[in-house]
């Protein structure tokens, strides 16, 4: 009797072949595909590092069609805005900051751990906001941490130093917000910050200064109002609400 055992070896071969080519081959395609979503990922997202004057800034940019203009027009806010708020407030702030234009994000801003996030849908809607950078960036001044301190007070300081500070706000329509019977302190941004103006004005010209070095050296009280400015914050909130006038 014949034996089969050569060509039965042979379709043994030749599978094993074909299934290691097929193998190769998947591979390689595999490989490709990673190659080409890498090569993508890295076009849709550009990094580009600035420096002036001691500060870095970092400008991620995850969006491809977001404005060029703009993207200018952050980074000279930065620059503009960020040394006046270190100098006044806070010198040992951080030298290096990161910007990220980023489409996954859905507020408008937001800061943390010396890295602010944009949303890039908010300045295709607001290209005059270009102050956005002059609040975020007062955040990283202030570096509050994990102090016990009111969000509300923390915000209101931001915009009272965009106020102060801002470059673009009139042509951006940004202002102070009126006073109105139905406000509180804690409403935080605009309507404290508007608040603070007028305690500076007629109390204590340093108070916002005062203030934000209690909160970052984590010596913020309630009390402290009392002592700055002879009322604790609701009486002065009152006296305020009497003639709001700044």
């Amino acid at each position: 009797m014949q034996s089969n055992l050569p060509g039965l070896f042979c379709i043994i071969v030749t599978r094993s072949l074909i299934e290691e080519r097929f193998q190769y081959t998947m591979k390689k395609h595999i490989l490709l595909l990673l190659a080409l979503a890498t090569g993508i990922t890295a076009f849709s997202e550009t990094r580009d590092t600035i420096k002036k004057n001691k500060l870095t800034l970092i400008f991620v940019n995850k969006d491809t069609a977001f404005s060029a203009v703009t993207k200018q027009r952050l980074i000279d806010a930065f620059f503009i805005v960020y040394p006046e708020e270190i100098n006044t407030y806070n010198k040992e702030s951080a030298t290096q900051v990161t910007f990220v234009i980023d489409p996954a994000y859905k507020g408008v801003a937001a800061t943390g751990g010396g890295v602010v996030r944009f949303n890039p849908a908010w300045f295709v809607k607001n290209p005059e906001d270009i102050d956005v950078v002059t609040h975020e960036v007062m955040h990283i001044v202030q570096n509050y941490g994990r102090n016990d301190v009111p969000g509300w007070l923390t915000e209101g300081i931001a915009d009272y130093v965009r106020n102060q500070y801002g470059i673009n706000n009139a042509k951006s329509g940004w202002k102070l917000t009126d006073f109105k019977p139905t406000q509180n302190y804690i409403n935080a941004y605009r309507i404290t910050a508007r608040f603070l103006v007028w305690a500076e004005k007629n109390k204590n010209n340093k108070l916002v200064k005062i203030l934000d070095e209690a909160a970052r050296n984590n010596k913020y009280t309630p009390e402290l109002w009392q002592q700055l400015t002879g009322k604790n914050v609701d009486d002065l909130w009152k006296e305020y609400a009497e003639n709001p006038v700044i």
